[in-house]
């Protein structure tokens, strides 16, 4: 992130020392050090949870996605079901003719010899 080298600490620490003085240096490093401290973990904080919430939003968008398969999948079964039926009543084979002129009071054999 910063690009800061051995010498550029080297004189931050010098001119510290000359602003400051040797007394209050160690306590103003201590106090530097526990802010610095404090902020690396209010950002550790923060990003473990906007981690955490990304991966809920994740999980939540992965439910989703599966609970629409779901519909998907009942909703063909369904479509399945209804046009099975149906397609037998708009497409009779052989045994459908049968049974449409059973209905219908008329047989093969009375369609050969008409009787008078």
């Amino acid at each position: 992130m910063f690009d800061i080298g051995f010498t550029e600490l080297l004189l931050i620490g010098v001119v510290a020392l000359v602003v400051l003085g040797p007394d209050r240096l160690p306590g103003a490093v201590r106090t530097a050090g526990l802010w610095i401290g404090r902020i690396k973990h209010s950002f550790s904080t923060i990003k473990a949870e906007v981690e955490r919430e990304i991966g809920a939003d994740e999980i939540r968008r992965q439910l989703h996605n599966e609970q629409i398969l779901e519909l998907e999948r009942e909703m063909k079964a369904m479509k399945q079901s209804v046009n099975a039926p149906l397609s037998s009543l708009i497409e009779p084979g052989p045994a459908g003719e049968a049974a449409a002129k059973a209905e219908t009071g008329t047989s093969t054999s009375q369609d050969k010899n008409p009787q008078p």
